[in-house]
């Protein structure tokens, strides 16, 4: 399974290649087609099958775990908390998903720079989208943040609409970073270095 988006994208360079055959530019359609197959590469959206337990933060990306900061959050949570970022390669599965269920209670779009997804200030001053869900027992703040090449992030879900644990609800368009507001009262069970699974890999359990 492929993300629209990205057979909206595949579609363009696959029209292309057929406008270089045509006019003999074998070796540009040839270049197209290849391009082609790295977006629906690139846009891959696999089905994932969600742990069961109570009070799991789910990881909301593929990627590998780069950063574990307390911090105190003050945009949604407005209190101490654990930051787990986790930055995204041209590689990873792209598709974000809730780590948690609940209710979509705060969206924030804040422009900003795009610098390199993998340095701490990207969290700050790089363009994102800002995510709160307000689950059963607990909150959690979600950033969707772009990077060096990803100049652009995609949410799916509005406010005050309901999401699972495991939900598909964005994307982000080639290489980024993520970063998961737990509570303070979070258990980790990952560590800096660990690669993750969204909508598989258990980040922690809030105790």
């Amino acid at each position: 399974m492929v993300a629209k988006e990205g057979i909206q994208i595949a579609f363009y360079f696959i029209f292309g290649a057929i406008a270089a055959f045509y006019i003999g530019l074998g070796a540009l359609g040839f270049i197209f087609i290849l391009l082609a197959c790295f977006i629906l590469f690139f846009f891959r959206n696999p089905d994932r099958v969600q742990p069961k337990g109570e009070n799991l933060i789910l990881s909301p990306a593929d990627g590998k775990i780069i950063e574990i900061q307390k911090i105190k959050e003050e945009k949604y949570l407005k209190a101490d908390s654990i930051k787990v970022s986790i930055f995204l390669s041209i590689f990873n599965v792209h598709i974000n998903r809730s780590p948690i269920s609940g209710k979509i209670k705060y969206f924030e779009y804040q422009k900003g720079k795009f610098l390199v997804a993998s340095h701490k200030e990207a969290t700050d001053k790089n363009e994102k989208n800002i995510i709160g869900i307000k689950g059963k027992k607990f909150d959690l703040l979600v950033y969707q943040i772009t990077g060096l090449i990803a100049r652009r992030v995609v949410f799916w879900l509005n406010l005050e609409e309901d999401v699972s644990a495991g939900q598909r609800i964005g994307l982000m368009k080639f290489g980024s970073r993520m970063d998961v507001f737990c509570p303070i009262n979070t258990e980790l069970k990952i560590k800096i270095g660990d690669k993750v699974r969204a909508g598989e890999t258990v980040l922690g359990e809030v105790k």
